[in-house]
C-alpha cells in the first residue's frame, strides 16, 4: 500500500466532498477542491513529469512552494509518477536548502511560478544559460546542472558508495536469495514516499528518504486511534519539511475528511489564527508542537482552543518534550472534552513512533504529578527498545530510546540498502518505571554544571509553571552560562520569578540570567529557534553593557538604579495611616494596600497613580491577598470582603469579631483561610461559603499558612497560631485538628513553614523553630 493509493480508495467513495479548503485569510472567500478535483490535476501533472523526465535510478523530484490550494494534487501527482517528492522550503536560508538539493542529486525540481524570482535569485549557481524549463499550469519544471567542483567530487563519492552497495547487493542476491529479501532498496520503483533532511540543531543535516512502507502504517493507525471521519477538518500545521506534515495530510486525503491550509504569515498571528482554526472553519483535529500551541498564549487556549464549546476533538502534541501536566490543567477550559495525545517520534524513523492519550481523570485531577507525561504505546509496526550505556535493553531504569521495526525503516544520508528492523538510536533519555515510559530529555539537553548533571529542560518545565511565565526557553550558552529566556506581561517580575526558581531548583540548575523577551523565535518546524536565542542573548548583553537597555528592561533597570542611590521613585497620598503591608499582583500589575481610614486602593506600581479604590467603611488593619481571580481583606467590622481586580465587590463573610488576620489562600486557590477576634479559624471557598470554622483558646491575630505535609503525602495543612501562644496545626479539607504546640508567651506573629520547619516569634523575646514530624520545639 502507498500514499497515492490511499488517497485513490478514499477518492473513490468521497468524490464530491471537500478534499481541500485554502483560506488566504484577507476578508476573500476560501477556495475549496474536492476529491474530484485534487485527484484530476494530480494525473495531468503526473503526466506531464512522465513526459518530461528522464529518470535514472533513483526517482526523486523537487517541490518549491508555498502553502496554497494546489499543494495536496502536487504532491499526489509526483507520488504517481511514481517518485518521491523533496519539499524545499522557499523561507529556508539557502545555504540549507543547497546543501540538501546537492546531497540528494536533485535532478529535477518543480517551481511555483510565484516564487521563480527567489528561486532564481537564491539559487542562480544550480542554474545556467541552457537550463531546461518547461511549464505546467502554475509550475515551472527545472532541470539542475551541478557545475561546482566540490559538488562534482562529493557525487563522485556518493555514486562510488552507490556502485559499491549495488555490487554488493547483486552479489548477495547471488549467494543468498533469502537474504536479500531482509533489506529494504530504494532503487525499486516503488519504494520511496518523500525525501527530508533533519533540522541540524544538534549537528549537520542528515538526508533521510522514506519509504511508502514506514509511513503508511502511521496513516493507517491514527485513522483509527482519532477516530477519523469524512466528517473532520484537519488543520495542516506543519510545513511540508517537517515530517508530521505528511500525517496531517493523508490522515486527511485518506478518510474523505477536509484538509484546511493557511498562509504561513497566519501561523505567526496567534489571534487570527484561532479565529480562522475554531470559529471559521470549526477544526476538529489538530496535530502541533507545543511551542506551536504556546504560541495562542494561555488565556486564548483556554477561552477558544480547549474551551467547552471547542470544535477540537482531538489535540496531538508531538516534536518536543510535552508539557506538564499542571500547565496542561491550566490550558483547559472548564468542560473541555478534547481528546489529548502525547506524539512521540524522530524524522530518521519517519513519523511518530509511540502514542499516549492522557486520560480524563488525570486532566481533571488536581493531585501534583512529578514524573512527565509518559510515552504510551509503540504505533502499528513499531518497536521501541531502551538500552543502556553498553547497548544492553532495559526493562527498569534509564537509558536511551531506539525505535525500529521491521518496516520501520529510513534511508540516511547514501545508504542504499538498509537491513528490515534496523533500529536508530533518537539521542532521546528516558526512564523506565513499571513498564511506562517516561521522556528525560535529550542527550543535547543534558549538560554538566557545578560538577552534577543537569537536563536543562526541566529547568523550562519548572519555569513555565509559574503564573507569570506566558512561554519560555533554556539555552547553555557558550557551555559555560545557563540563560533562561521567557515572555511575560509583566517586565517587574524577574526577581519574583528568580526566587520562585531558587525555591524550586536545585542550585546546580537555577539559571545565571532571565532576559525578557517579547516572543519566542521557532524555526519553521514550530521548534525553539536557539541559534535565534543565542544571538538575542548576545545583543542583551551587549546593550547592557553600554547602560542601552530599553522597552520591559529599562523600567526594572531604573528602579534598581534608584533603589541603590535611595531615591524615591513615587509616594502615593492614600487617605488614612498604613498598617498592614501591600500586595503585589501581577496580572493585571496592581499595587494593592488597606488604610486605617477603610480604604482600599489598587494602584500602578511604576507610576503610584491610583487605579482604583474603595471604602469599607472601618479601619483595615489586615493585609489584602491576591489570586488570579479575586484580592480578599479582612475588616474590624468581622467581615472578609472579596474584590475583582477592577475594584467590584464580589461577596463579604461575616463573623462575630474583628478581623486582623490576613486571608491566605490554598495554592490550588479554591479555598481561603483567615482568622478572626471570635476565636475562630475560618475556611471559605471563592464565593464565600463557609467550609468549616475551628475554635482555638483565644483570639487569632496571625495570618493562616497552607503548606503540603512533609511526611510524603499529598495531603494539605494549616498552620495557625493564637494570642494566647498555641500554634495549631489543621487538615486544610476538613479543619480537623492535627497537633497543637503551646509557646510560652503571647503570639501575634504570624507562622511560616519550611519543609518539616514550623517558624515562629513570641511577645517572650524569641523566635521559635517546631518540628513537625518530631514535635520537638528548637
Amino acid at each position: 500500500m502507498t500514499l497515492q493509493e490511499l488517497v485513490h480508495k478514499a477518492a473513490s467513495c468521497y468524490m464530491d466532498r471537500v478534499a481541500v479548503c485554502f483560506d488566504e485569510c484577507n476578508n476573500q472567500l476560501p477556495v475549496y477542491y474536492t476529491y474530484k478535483t485534487v485527484v484530476n490535476a494530480a494525473s495531468e501533472l503526473s503526466n506531464f513529469l512522465l513526459l518530461h523526465c528522464d529518470f535514472q535510478g533513483i526517482r526523486e523530484i523537487g517541490l518549491y512552494c508555498q502553502p496554497g490550494i494546489d499543494l495536496p494534487s502536487w504532491i499526489l501527482g509526483i507520488l504517481q509518477v511514481p517518485a518521491a517528492y523533496v519539499p524545499i522550503e522557499p523561507d529556508s536560508p539557502p545555504s540549507l536548502s543547497t546543501h540538501f538539493m546537492k546531497k540528494c542529486n536533485l535532478k529535477y525540481i518543480l517551481v511555483e511560478k510565484k516564487q521563480i524570482n527567489k528561486f532564481k535569485s537564491f539559487h542562480e549557481t544550480l542554474l545556467n544559460y541552457d537550463t531546461f524549463t518547461v511549464e505546467h499550469n502554475d509550475l515551472v519544471l527545472f532541470r539542475l546542472h551541478w557545475k561546482n567542483t566540490e559538488v562534482n567530487l562529493m557525487l563522485n563519492d556518493g555514486k562510488e558508495k552507490y556502485e559499491k552497495e549495488k555490487i554488493k547487493s547483486i552479489s548477495s542476491e547471488h549467494v543468498n536469495e533469502e537474504k536479500a529479501e531482509e533489506h529494504m532498496d530504494l532503487r525499486l520503483k516503488h519504494c520511496l514516499a518523500y525525501v527530508l533532511h533533519t533540522s541540524g540543531t544538534t549537528g549537520i543535516p542528515k538526508i533521510v528518504r522514506v519509504p511508502h512502507k514506514c509511513i503508511v502504517p502511521n496513516i493507517q493507525h491514527f485513522r483509527v486511534l482519532f477516530d477519523i471521519t469524512q466528517e473532520d477538518v484537519l488543520f495542516l500545521a506543519s510545513p511540508l519539511t517537517f515530517d508530521p506534515s505528511v500525517v496531517e495530510i493523508f490522515l486527511a486525503l485518506s478518510s474523505g475528511a477536509s484538509l484546511l491550509i493557511v498562509p504561513t504569515s497566519v501561523k505567526l498571528l496567534p489571534s487570527k489564527l484561532a479565529s480562522v482554526l475554531f470559529s471559521h472553519h470549526r477544526v476538529t483535529v489538530l496535530q502541533a508542537t507545543p511551542t506551536l500551541l504556546r504560541r495562542f498564549g494561555s488565556q486564548l487556549i483556554k477561552s477558544t482552543v480547549l474551551s467547552a464549546t471547542t470544535s477540537l476533538r482531538v489535540l496531538a502534541l508531538g516534536g518536543e518534550a510535552f508539557p506538564s501536566l499542571t500547565v496542561l490543567r491550566s490550558w483547559r477550559g472548564e468542560g473541555n472534552k478534547t481528546q489529548i495525545f502525547n506524539v512521540y517520534g524522530i524524522t530518521e524513523v519517519s513519523s511518530w513512533a509511540t502514542i499516549y492519550r492522557i486520560p480524563e481523570k488525570t486532566l481533571n485531577s488536581t493531585l501534583k504529578c512529578e514524573l512527565p507525561v509518559q510515552l504510551g504505546f509503540p504505533l502499528l509496526g513499531t518497536v521501541v527498545e531502551v538500552r543502556d550505556t553498553n547497548g544492553f535493553t532495559i526493562q527498569e531504569g534509564s537509558g536511551q530510546v531506539f525505535l525500529g521495526g521491521r518496516n520501520r525503516v529510513c534511508f540516511l544520508d547514501d545508504e542504499v540498502t538498509v537491513p528490515l528492523g534496523t533500529m536508530r538510536a533518537t539521542g532521546d533519555f528516558v526512564t523506565v518505571k513499571d513498564g511506562e515510559i517516561f521522556f528525560l530529555g535529550r542527550k543535547d539537553s543534558q549538560i554538566k554544571r557545578h560538577g552534577k548533571r543537569l537536563n536543562i529542560e526541566l529547568v523550562q518545565q519548572v519555569a513555565e509553571e509559574l503564573q507569570q511565565v506566558e512561554s519560555c526557553a533554556v539555552t547553555w550558552y557558550n557551555q559555560e552560562k545557563l540563560i533562561l529566556f521567557m515572555v511575560s506581561k509583566d517586565a517587574s517580575v524577574k526577581e519574583y520569578i528568580f526566587k520562585e526558581l531558587q525555591k524550586y531548583l536545585p542550585s546546580h540548575a537555577v539559571p545565571d540570567e532571565l532576559v525578557l523577551i517579547d516572543s519566542l523565535p521557532f524555526t519553521s518546524h514550530g521548534k525553539i529557534d536557539v541559534s535565534e536565542l543565542n544571538k538575542i542573548y548576545l545583543n542583551y548583553i551587549n546593550l547592557k553593557s553600554e547602560n542601552k537597555l530599553s522597552g520591559k528592561e529599562d523600567l526594572w533597570e531604573k528602579l534598581q538604579y534608584l533603589w541603590k542611590r535611595k531615591k524615591c521613585v513615587w509616594k502615593s497620598k492614600c487617605g488614612g495611616t498604613v498598617f498592614s503591608s501591600p500586595c503585589l499582583n501581577l496580572i493585571p500589575h496592581h499595587l494593592y494596600f488597606a488604610t486605617l481610614g477603610g480604604l482600599l486602593l489598587a494602584v500602578n506600581p511604576a507610576t503610584g497613580n491610583v487605579i482604583w479604590k474603595h471604602s469599607c467603611g472601618k479601619p483595615l488593619f489586615s493585609s489584602p491577598q491576591c489570586c488570579s481571580q479575586y484580592i480578599c481583606i479582612g475588616c474590624v467590622d468581622g467581615n472578609l470582603l472579596c474584590f475583582t481586580h477592577f475594584g467590584e465587590q464580589v461577596w463579604q463573610f461575616s463573623t462575630s469579631g474583628p478581623i486582623f488576620s490576613s486571608p491566605c489562600t490554598s495554592p490550588s486557590e479554591q479555598k481561603i483561610f483567615f482568622g478572626s477576634h471570635d476565636c475562630f479559624i475560618y475556611c471559605c471557598n471563592m464565593k464565600g461559603h463557609l467550609q468549616w470554622k475551628f475554635e482555638t483558646t483565644s483570639r487569632v491575630y496571625a495570618t493562616p499558612f497552607a503548606f503540603h505535609n512533609y511526611n510524603g503525602s499529598n495531603e494539605m495543612l494549616l498552620a495557625a497560631a493564637s494570642t494566647d501562644g498555641k500554634v495549631w496545626i489543621l487538615e486544610s479539607q476538613s479543619g480537623q485538628l492535627q497537633s497543637v504546640y503551646e509557646l510560652p508567651g503571647e503570639v501575634f506573629s504570624s507562622p511560616v513553614v519550611l519543609e518539616s520547619m514550623l517558624i515562629i516569634g513570641c511577645r517572650d523575646n524569641y523566635v521559635y523553630c517546631l518540628d513537625l514530624l518530631g514535635g520537638n520545639q528548637k
